[in-house]
């Protein structure tokens, strides 16, 4: 079994934490601190990131059944009733406090709410994020997980959540591991294929992003998204 402990200091999610704060840290590493070890030959954080792939994203993560969590090898039942009891708070949270908002008026905003799951990401992950009337994000989720080039993307996801929480627009956020933003062709051609797909539901696509490491490009400030206001 493969704990925190035996993982470099320096790369350790408990003292990053401890060092960095919550924001600084990436889901998978959020969601190893709250595994504690992983099975044997295989980092905790590696079994992270095996959860979050094999439930296709944090949102089905927390909605498995125990059954479901200990068909995960590493998974027993001691850890999959962690796991429930943990995502149970986090959802009483949100029952009694509300689920907190996030506003924007620009990139740079989406920029420093998404940033810290997506800059220290090894492989290519999307984020949906999804505004109300008033333009703030109420809920993000990752609807893709790929391999250290390309994540495979499809409007269906992407629209499918938004109308199943009735989001007014959404912006969409994937990170480039080798830390340059710079879109590529495929992520031009997404853009152009969400923005028409948004018009045809009658949900604005307002953004794509592009996160690299310190960086971000946005298709909206490059002109490949026809809005006046953000």
């Amino acid at each position: 079994m493969t704990a925190l402990a035996q993982i470099p200091k320096e790369e350790r999610p408990r003292e990053r934490l401890l060092q960095c704060g919550s924001n600084a840290l990436s889901l998978t590493e959020l969601l190893a601190i709250c595994l504690g070890s992983g099975r044997k030959g295989v980092s905790v954080l590696r079994l992270a990131e095996e959860l979050l792939v094999h439930f296709g994203g944090l949102s089905s993560l927390l909605e498995a059944p125990v059954e479901a969590l200990t068909e995960v090898k590493g998974i027993g039942i001691a850890k999959a009733l962690q796991l429930k009891a943990i995502f149970a708070l986090a959802k009483r949270s949100q029952m009694l406090g509300g689920a907190a908002k996030f506003p924007v008026s620009g990139p740079q905003d989406v920029y420093i709410f998404i940033s810290p799951q997506l800059e220290k990401e090894k492989r290519e992950l999307a984020f949906l994020m999804m505004r109300d009337a008033k333009g703030a994000i109420f809920h993000s989720e990752m609807i893709g997980m790929g391999t250290l080039s390309e994540v495979l993307i499809h409007p269906r996801e992407v629209f499918h959540e938004a109308l199943e929480r009735r989001a007014y627009s959404v912006i969409l956020a994937h990170n480039h591991p080798s830390g340059d933003p710079l879109p590529s062709k495929a992520d031009i051609e997404l853009t152009k294929l969400l923005v028409s797909a948004g018009k045809l539901l009658g949900i604005p696509f307002d953004d794509h992003l592009i996160i690299g490491r310190h960086s971000y490009t946005s298709m909206w400030e490059r002109g490949y998204i026809k809005k006046s206001r953000y």
